[in-house]
C-alpha cells in the first residue's frame, strides 16, 4: 500500500518500485499515521509498504522533491587569529567571530567571495544549545565540480576547505529530498527470529549483507559504534555494550544506552549499562578493565577512573590507560593482541596452561586469557601460576547497579544518543558523550548537521521498529540528531536510540542492499548487525 501525504493529511496514492524493493507490495499496518516532520508541510510524501514476511514490513519513505534554493560551497578552515581566544588552537570549521571575521577579511583581499555564517543549535534534554560558533565559506555553486574547483583555487591561495552542500546544514525550510526505510517487526503476528551478529569473530568487521546472505536473513541494518581505525583498537570491535546470545563480549561505554532484543520480536527496550568484572584464584579475585579489545585502548571512552583524558563517554575519541587487565574469550579472534605486558592462557576448564610475555597469541580451544599490562602486571603474576584454575566473571549492570542476566534468546547493541523516551522527544548528546569540550566543530559535524542515520526502537503496540536515512548526497540530504528524533516520534516509538550511522548505515532486503550508503567505496563492513530471520519451523 502506498500513501501520499501533503502536511498531515493522507489519501491513497499509485504504487510505484523503489531501488531494489520487491515490485508489488502488499496491504500492511504503516508506522506512523503523520507525516514526516522535515521542510515545510505541503511537501509531498510518499510511502511503498512491502510485506517481506508475516509480521515484517518495510516501508519506504520518499519526502520532497530536488531543491532550488539549494546550492554548493566551501567550507573554510579557520585558524586562530590575532583576536582569537586561543591563537594557536589547531583551524577547525567553527570558531569565535572575531577569528571568523578576520578570515573572511583576508579571503576577500586575495579575490574570493567569502561570507560569515552564525550556527545556532536547538536545545536537547541535556544540553543548553544556542550559538555553536561561526563559519566562514566562498561562493554559491550550482554543482560539486565548480566548488571543488574554487577548493582547489583556495588551497593555491594556503587556505583548507571541503566542498559542501547546504541541504545538508539541517535548515528547517529546506524542501529535501529525504528518503527513510522502516522495517516494523511485529510480535504478535512474527514467527521468525530477531538477532544481532558479528560474523566469524569480533575483530573483523563484515558488512551486513554478509552477515545477512551468512545467516538467511530476510532483512538487516547496522547496528553499533565500532573501532574503525586500528590506532583505536581492533577494528570490528564493538565500542560499547555488546551482548549476543546472551553473553556479554564488550563492555559497556559506562551508562550508555543498548538496545535490547530479544529472539521472538517482544519486548524490544533500550537501558542503560554499566558493568563489573573480576577474575579470581588463589583467594584472591582482581577487577577487570575490558573484555575483548585491546588493552590500553577505549574507544568512546567511559571506562574507569584512571583513563585519559577522562572516564565519562566521549564519542569517537579513544581514551588510554597504560595499566589494564583485560579478558579475552574466543569469541575475539584467531589471536589476541600482541604487545609487552603478561598474558595468562586458560584452557576450556579454567586452568592456566600458558604464561605469556610478551602477550599476544593463539588460545586453546574452548579456552580463554587474561591480559595485564603497566602495573598491573604484578598484579597477574601474583595471582596466576601454570596448572592452577583462574575464573573469570563479568556482569552487566542496569541504571541502579542491579545485575542483569540476559536469556541465552537476548542480544544488546549499542548506540546513542537516546532520542525519544516514554513518547516524547529526549535527546542526550552531553550524557552520551557527543558534547565535546572546547570543540564544537565536532558537535557541529555529528550532531547538528545532516547525515546517513540508523536508529531503532519499540512503539506503543510493542512493535520494533528499525530505520534507516540516507544522506550525504543531493538525492538525500539526511538527518540531524534532532531531525532524527523527531522521525522517531513522529513514526509512532515510545523509545528510540540511535546507532551507528553514516557510511555504516546499510537496509539490506533477502541479501541485497536496497538503500543508497554514502562512502564512495559502497557498503562499509561494520562491526554488527541486525538481523530479522525467516520462521525455519
Amino acid at each position: 500500500m502506498k500513501k501520499r501525504l501533503c502536511g498531515a493529511a493522507a489519501v491513497l496514492g499509485v504504487l510505484v518500485t523503489a531501488g531494489a524493493l520487491p515490485a508489488q507490495a502488499s496491504p500492511a499496518p504503516q508506522p506512523g499515521l503523520h507525516a514526516l516532520p522535515l521542510g515545510p508541510s505541503d511537501l509531498t510524501e510518499t510511502r511503498t509498504t512491502t510485506t517481506l514476511q508475516p509480521g515484517v514490513t518495510l516501508t519506504r519513505i520518499v519526502r520532497g522533491s530536488q531543491d532550488s534554493a539549494l546550492h554548493w560551497t566551501v567550507e573554510v578552515s579557520i585558524p586562530g587569529g590575532e583576536s582569537s581566544p586561543d591563537p594557536d588552537a589547531p583551524p577547525t570549521t567553527l570558531k569565535d567571530k572575531a577569528s571568523a571575521d578576520e578570515l573572511a577579511a583576508a579571503l576577500r583581499r586575495d579575490g574570493f567571495e567569502a561570507r560569515v555564517e552564525q550556527v545556532t543549535t536547538p536545545k536537547t534534554a541535556d544540553y543548553a544549545g544556542g550559538t555553536l560558533g561561526w563559519r566562514v565559506r566562498v561562493g554559491s555553486f550550482d554543482a560539486q565540480s565548480a566548488a571543488t574547483s574554487e577548493r582547489t583555487r583556495l588551497s593555491r591561495a594556503g587556505y583548507a576547505g571541503s566542498a559542501v552542500y547546504t541541504g545538508w546544514d539541517g535548515d528547517s525550510t529546506d524542501r529535501g529530498p529525504w528518503r527513510v526505510d522502516v522495517l516494523t517487526i511485529d510480535p504478535h503476528r512474527f514467527h521468525g527470529s530477531l538477532t544481532a551478529a558479528y560474523g566469524p569473530d569480533l575483530e573483523n568487521r563484515e558488512t551486513a549483507s554478509v552477515l545477512s546472505n551468512a545467516a538467511g536473513a530476510t532483512a538487516a541494518v547496522n547496528a553499533g559504534f565500532f573501532v574503525l581505525d586500528p590506532l583505536a583498537g581492533a577494528p570490528g570491535d564493538p565500542a560499547g555494550v555488546g551482548v549476543y546470545d546472551g553473553r556479554l563480549l564488550s563492555e559497556p561505554v559506562s551508562g550508555r544506552p543498548g538496545l535490547v532484543i530479544h529472539d521472538d520480536g517482544g519486548q524490544t527496550e533500550i537501558a542503560r549499562f554499566t558493568w563489573r568484572g573480576q577474575v579470581t584464584g588463589r583467594g584472591t579475585s582482581l577487577s577487570l578493565n575490558g573484555i575483548n579489545r585491546v588493552p590500553g585502548l577505549i574507544r568512546n571512552c567511559g571506562g574507569t577512573a584512571h583513563d585519559l583524558p577522562t572516564s565519562l563517554p566521549l564519542h569517537d575519541v579513544t581514551c588510554t590507560n597504560p595499566d589494564e587487565l583485560v579478558a579475552f574469550t574466543p569469541d575475539f579472534g584467531q589471536r589476541t593482541p600482541q604487545g609487552e605486558g603478561l598474558e595468562a592462557v586458560l584452557d576450556a576448564h579454567g586452568r592456566v596452561v600458558e604464561l605469556r610475555s610478551p602477550r599476544g597469541g593463539a588460545l586453546p580451544a574452548g579456552g580463554s586469557s587474561v591480559q595485564a599490562t603497566g602495573r598491573r602486571v604484578a598484579e597477574l603474576s601474583d595471582l596466576a601460576r601454570a596448572g592452577d584454575h583462574l575464573h573469570i566473571r563479568t556482569t552487566l549492570l542496569d541504571r541502579q547497579g542491579h545485575p542483569v542476566s540476559p536469556s541465552p534468546r537476548t542480544d544488546i547493541v549499542n548506540g546513542g544518543p537516546e532520542l525519544v523516551r516514554d513518547g516524547r522527544l529526549h535527546v542526550t548528546p552531553a550524557t552520551d558523550g557527543m558534547v565535546h569540550p572546547g570543540d564544537p566543530s565536532w558537535y557541529y559535524g555529528w550532531v547538528q548537521k545532516r547525515n546517513p542515520r540508523t536508529l531503532a526502537g519499540v512503539d506503543a503496540a510493542g512493535r520494533t521498529v528499525l530505520v534507516t536515512a540516507d544522506g550525504r548526497s543531493t538525492g538525500a540530504l539526511g538527518l540531524s540528531i534532532p531531525e532524527a528524533a523527531e522521525i522517531a516520534r513522529a513514526l509512532g516509538l515510545r523509545d528510540a536510540m540511535n546507532l551507528d550511522g553514516g557510511g555504516s548505515t546499510t537496509t539490506v532486503i533477502d541479501g541485497k542492499v536496497v538503500n543508497q550508503p554514502s562512502d564512495a567505496t559502497g557498503e562499509r563492513p561494520v562491526g554488527d548487525a541486525l538481523l530479522i530471520l525467516p520462521d525455519r519451523g
